[in-house]
């Protein structure tokens, strides 16, 4: 299995950005799949998850961020909108090939059990 992350790029505060993963793979409907993000200085932290059935966000990002999958091109999105600085990272798409395990919401965040594939970075770089 493969991901390729693709879409960042240099934006105003208040833009909007669409972000796309293009998975290699037989089962891709069976798959939960993630965006995590990276800021500079700070630790990576999941922002949202599609399962076959449900979606999940990060607080940060509820209201704002919108992931979707298409099961019919192998591919998910995660559309950004409202993009503040403070958005500014490196966005990393992953899978979960089991399709088994959970998120959960610990202490604010939301987490994932585990990823196995995961993708290169795509840049968002949101200007003030």
């Amino acid at each position: 299995v493969q991901l390729q992350a693709s879409g960042g790029g240099l934006v105003q505060t208040w833009d909007s950005l669409r972000l796309s993963c293009t998975v290699s793979g037989s089962r891709f409907s069976t798959y939960n799949l993630g965006w995590f993000r990276q800021a500079p200085g700070k630790e990576r932290e999941l922002v949202a998850v599609v399962t076959r059935t449900r979606t999940a966000y990060a607080d940060s990002v509820k209201g704002r961020f919108t992931i979707s999958r298409d099961n019919a091109k192998d591919m998910m999105y995660l559309q950004m909108n409202s993009l503040t600085p403070e958005d500014t990272a490196v966005y990393y798409c992953a899978l979960d090939s089991s399709g088994s395990l959970s998120y959960y919401y610990r202490d604010g965040s939301l987490e994932y059990e585990s990823m196995d594939y995961w993708g290169k970075g795509t840049l968002v770089t949101v200007s003030s």
